[in-house]
């Protein structure tokens, strides 16, 4: 099954399904990223917070797939983003990937009050290390929408993503559009939700009538908005039921009965971005 690339701002392209290895036990991710790329998967989004790049680096490293065949994401540590560290830690990052550029460089958080306010010049920081294509396209997680027109404004650099909290209950509309307008595509975290959307009569209903799990009818809306998204798992059988998505699709109005259990800010699972000011 052929995984959709999606073209991005900087004239490249991204998987729009990959799998994301948020709280993989270190010791067990070069497994877990094993299998994945055993079943088909070629995006995968760690972090240097997450603490297993190098589980990543290693199952890359004994898949025996061509570096140009895997889409690689890693995102910027909070207490990294002084312009010195952020070269620091992102040096650091590729030698934990065992790899000579990222697919993708994240700043994770804005951090609006911390750094006395300063993300811009990490933004500029980050958005250099495009130059000797070490990191081949660069953007940001978590941010709102004044916090990318700040950085845009102040740098002329746009984003090529914004990967943020979606899932049927947060919308995160707002932030969503706020990419979109300017030509940012949004990856959704957290896309199902913790797993909580999954019982939900609408989404049970639709998916008893097409013949899917509820977890495929989920992703799916995402696919349908165009959104990218990178379900988490350790379980192949898991892995293959998310690989799954590009062989149906929902109709509009089942897209539009999903994005109808949008609950606001009452369905923000992780923190707001203006508040986590820490690391």
């Amino acid at each position: 099954m052929t995984v959709p690339a999606l073209p991005l701002n900087d004239g490249r392209t991204i998987p729009q399904l990959g799998l994301g290895v948020f709280q993989v036990p270190p010791e067990q991710t070069a497994e877990v990223v094993g299998t994945a790329l055993e079943v088909g998967y070629r995006h995968i989004d760690t972090a240097q917070m997450y603490g297993n790049e190098k589980g990543v680096g290693d199952a890359i490293a004994s898949s025996g797939i061509a570096r140009d065949e895997l889409f690689v994401t890693t995102k910027l540590n909070n207490s990294n983003h002084r312009p010195d560290d952020v070269r620091r830690s992102f040096d650091e990052s590729l030698e934990e990937l065992g790899l000579d550029h990222v697919d993708l460089f994240l700043i994770h958080w804005p951090m609006p009050e911390a750094y006395d306010g300063d993300y811009v010049s990490t933004w500029q920081a980050v958005a250099e290390l495009t130059r000797d294509g070490r990191a081949k396209s660069v953007g940001v997680s978590n941010f709102e929408p004044d916090h990318l027109e700040r950085i845009i404004s102040e740098t002329g650099v746009v984003p090529a993503v914004n990967q943020i909290e979606v899932h049927p209950r947060f919308g995160n509309e707002a932030a969503r559009t706020a990419s979109l307008e300017r030509g940012i595509l949004v990856e959704g975290w957290s896309p199902i939700g913790r797993a909580r959307v999954l019982d939900d009569p609408v989404i049970t209903t639709i998916a008893e009538r097409i013949g899917r799990t509820p977890a495929q009818v989920t992703l799916r809306w995402h696919i349908e908005r165009g959104d990218i998204v990178f379900p988490k798992t350790m379980h192949r059988a898991r892995m293959e039921e998310n690989f799954g998505l590009f062989d149906f699709t929902l109709s509009p109005e089942d897209v539009l009965a999903i994005s109808a259990l949008d609950q606001g800010a009452e369905g923000r699972l992780g923190p707001h971005p203006n508040n986590l000011n820490r690391w």
